[in-house]
């Protein structure tokens, strides 16, 4: 025989009522079904109860949506030939609730054995409405055999009592026996009493270990244990399989399934669990049993507690004393304060226990109380509840044997800056559990599920701050992407925000990028970097990642703050990296604090892979000696672009358009950019250079630089004679010009070079760049790095690939 059980939702209206009629009436072995109340009368009952006992009339409005609820579903559900028997019954049974109500309201007086009497309605009428609409059930009433013993106020089964009386009751078993759930009465006095919120399933499970059954099927509103809770991780999926230590983990810390006392029962029978959704019966569901599951995952799921509060018992005088744990879980347990979490420290100086809010206040006082004499006295510090937590547990039999998962856990939270307050393990290594700020809780669940592959997939979640020519080509190599990173490497990447200089768009879900112009255009979000910062943080999103496309020093200038709230930046602005050698240094410390990236490839080269190559010289052992660039593809295209048709102003024209240059040119032609790219260079190659210290020989007079952009343009075109001349000369001794970066000596230069074909920069062509880096082990022949130096293009390809190096995926 199998027992089924049906919750609220499965009863919850004509319809559900009828998928469990069909489920029921399939079966061909004898079934016993255990069914709840209807969704959401408990709540009705016990809310109609509370406006009695305040002598608030509305009371009547209350019980007459009752009582409308179950005539209409015995109208919708009921067999035809059952109809007015159900209706007598339950028509019985309302008038009783009514009268209980009445006095309730008259007498001002709410006891519990009432309390329970009201709630036991629910289950009492419900099985009557069900028992009378599937084809020869039987209905018992569970109180003649579920009996309870009360300590410390609570209702707790007397199994030595019930298992005689269920086996007795259903020695004669009927093909189908239908019992309300949760409702119960005392083993001495005989009065109604109850399971505890979601006692139906313990019920169910009562039942099951009682009569041996082959199985015990929870029919619930979902298709089984999830890894986490779906409405904060949208990708959680279904557990086939699970221990009765797994699911009693779960349970326990907010998974709501199930109830957890139902393992308990038949844990000791082996009788397994199978999770099942009434509104989609040919799910698998999920499988609970003893036996060892075969699964390779160290973590199986996760489930928290968003009603955390934590009191901390603290102080020297604690430390070597016998007794004090033992005084503080007695008083709890008497004040009926239950914990669901301790953690103490190895120096015995604190104890830190997890307990529900509601039960805060309570404990504070008892063990204030309990304490009095060593708090007086100093030797405890003043006991006090911190509210506003929540608790998160990792749950997997596996974790046992998997050296490093605490590690993991604990640096994967604070790489996304979620500070752990509190946490525990067992010596059974099948949970861990911690406290967090609840703010944080939405962003751990998710990162945690990311990074232990739970998910299906990793999720970066980016930022993008420009979308020009840079920016857009990076989106749209993002966008082309994207089904394959998914598919091939299992990385979804989610752009959750964009920004022009007028406009931000912001999705925690995600922008579609099919259409995002038109959708940032609309957008009313402030572009501004304080406004962008502040959606950013508050965002408070896991895995995130900042990549600046902009030429922006505001823009740079937020880069700290992002750091500091765990957010990697990758930027091909090169406004931070070089400018001062204090603020670059902090911006790598706080990103190496934190464990997150500060990455700048594009800032050098473009999408060259010149700073990574140089940092796996030095983290190898190698030094650098000596590095000549030419790092500017503007200069480099103006140089080569330039011949006896093409004067010089043409070829700043052209390479404007071609977008190589900057949008206001001079910043290139003063060697500015060539300066801030041999800073960055410099430092990583482990040189404290600051941009005044580079000595520059300029190629183009200051004049031409002093006045506006417009006067430039108008001015610019003097210099085309001189610079024909110098080109003749040039081409005369078969030499070319290159403006080059150099560091030797710990001291660096800019300036223009006259190079001869025997020389490697000689034959670079159109915007390419080159470097060449002198090392201990790089000497007689130094590294050469070439190619595509400049173009939005490639830059965007190189922030792309720094974007993907924070996923460590290969």
């Amino acid at each position: 025989m199998k027992v089924l059980k049906f919750g609220g939702t499965s009863v919850g209206s004509a319809a559900s009522i009828r998928n469990v009629k069909q489920i029921v009436e399939s079966r061909q072995e004898p079934v016993v079904v255990v069914v709840s109340a209807l969704g959401g009368i408990t709540d009705q009952l016990l809310k109609t109860a509370n406006l009695a006992v305040h002598g608030d009339q509305s009371y009547h409005h209350e019980i007459d949506i009752i009582v409308n609820r179950h005539l209409q579903m015995i109208e919708e559900v009921v067999l035809p030939n059952k109809q007015a028997e159900t209706k007598q019954k339950v028509t019985e049974l309302l008038d009783e609730l009514t009268n209980i109500y009445k006095g309730v309201s008259l007498i001002r007086d709410l006891s519990p054995k009432t309390n329970d009497l009201i709630v036991s309605y629910g289950e009492r009428i419900s099985s009557v409405i069900v028992a009378h609409a599937i084809v020869d059930a039987k209905r018992y009433d569970a109180r003649e055999f579920v009996k309870t013993e009360t300590q410390f106020g609570k209702h707790h089964c007397n199994f030595d009592i019930t298992n005689k009386l269920i086996q007795s009751t259903f020695e004669n078993l009927p093909n189908i026996a239908l019992v309300p759930g949760f409702i119960s009465s005392d083993s001495v006095t005989g009065e109604t009493t109850n399971l505890g919120r979601g006692g139906s399933d313990y019920t169910a499970a009562i039942i099951a270990a009682a009569l041996d059954a082959e199985i015990l099927e929870i029919w619930t509103d979902v298709d089984g244990f999830l890894t986490a809770d779906p409405r904060i991780i949208s990708h959680a999926y279904v557990i086939d399989k699970l221990s009765y230590v797994e699911a009693m983990e779960l349970c326990n810390f907010g998974a709501k399934v199930i109830y957890p006392p139902t393992i308990y029962p038949i844990y000791h029978k082996n009788i397994p669990i199978v999770i099942k959704n009434t509104f989609n019966p040919d799910a698998p569901g999920t499988f609970i049993t003893r036996d060892k599951i075969g699964d390779k995952k160290a973590i199986k799921g996760m489930s928290s507690i968003n009603d955390a509060c934590l009191i901390t018992v603290q102080g020297l005088g604690m430390v070597g004393v016998i007794g004090v744990n033992h005084r503080i879980f007695r008083e709890l347990a008497k004040s009926g304060v239950s914990v669901f979490l301790v953690s103490q420290a190895s120096s015995e100086n604190t104890t830190s226990i997890g307990v529900k809010n509601a039960d805060a206040e309570l404990a504070v006082k008892v063990l204030k109380e309990e304490f009095k004499h060593e708090i007086s006295i100093g030797e405890i510090n003043d006991i006090k509840a911190e509210k506003d937590l929540a608790c998160v547990a990792i749950v997997g039999e596996n974790m046992k044997h998997t050296p490093g998962i605490a590690g993991k856990l604990f640096g994967t939270l604070g790489r996304n800056g979620i500070n752990v307050i509190a946490c525990a393990q067992g010596a059974s290594e099948t949970n861990i559990s911690f406290v967090i700020r609840l703010d944080s809780l939405k962003k751990a669940l998710n990162v945690i599920h990311d990074s232990f592959f739970l998910s299906d997939y990793q999720v970066l979640n980016v930022f993008v701050a420009g979308v020009g020519l840079v920016g857009g080509n990076l989106l749209e190599q993002i966008q082309k992407q994207q089904p394959k990173l998914l598919k091939e490497k299992s990385l979804k990447l989610n752009i959750v925000g964009l920004t022009n200089s007028r406009h931000s768009l912001l999705n925690r879900d995600g922008i579609d990028l099919t259409n995002y112009k038109e959708d940032l255009s609309k957008s009313n979000v402030s572009a501004s970097p304080k406004a962008i910062l502040d959606a950013i943080i508050e965002m408070n999103i896991f895995n995130a990642v900042f990549v600046d496309c902009t030429a922006s020093s505001e823009i740079a200038g937020i880069y700290n703050e992002l750091l500091k709230h765990n957010v990697s930046v990758v930027t091909a602005n090169k406004i931070a990296a070089s400018s001062s050698y204090e603020n670059y240094v902090l911006l790598k410390d706080t990103a190496r604090q934190r464990g997150i990236k500060f990455l700048f490839e594009t800032n050098v080269g473009a999408g060259l892979p010149i700073i990574n190559t140089m940092n796996a010289l030095i983290n190898s052992g190698d030094s650098i000696i000596k590095l000549e660039a030419v790092v500017s593809g503007t200069l480099n295209f103006i140089f080569n672009k330039l011949s006896a048709d093409i004067p010089l102003s043409k070829t700043i024209v052209l390479a404007k358009e071609a977008g190589f240059a900057e949008p206001d040119p001079r910043i290139d032609l003063s060697g500015k950019d060539v300066i801030r790219k041999l800073v960055i260079l410099s430092r990583e190659a482990g040189y404290p250079l600051e941009q005044e210290d580079v000595k520059k020989n300029l190629f183009i007079p200051q004049k031409y630089f002093d006045g506006s952009l417009d006067d430039f343009w108008k001015t610019v075109s003097e210099l085309d004679g001189e610079f024909e001349e110098r080109r003749k000369a040039l081409v005369a001794e078969n030499k070319r010009y290159r403006f080059v970066a150099k560091l030797e000596n710990g001291e660096g230069s800019v300036g223009l070079q006259e190079v001869d074909d025997s020389h490697p920069f000689y034959h670079l062509e159109g915007s390419n760049n080159i470097i060449m880096i002198t090392t201990e082990r790089y000497n007689e022949y130094p590294m050469i790095i070439k190619g595509y130096g400049a173009g939005a293009s490639v830059t965007a390809a190189g922030l792309f690939a720094d974007v993907i190096s924070i996923a460590n995926i290969r």
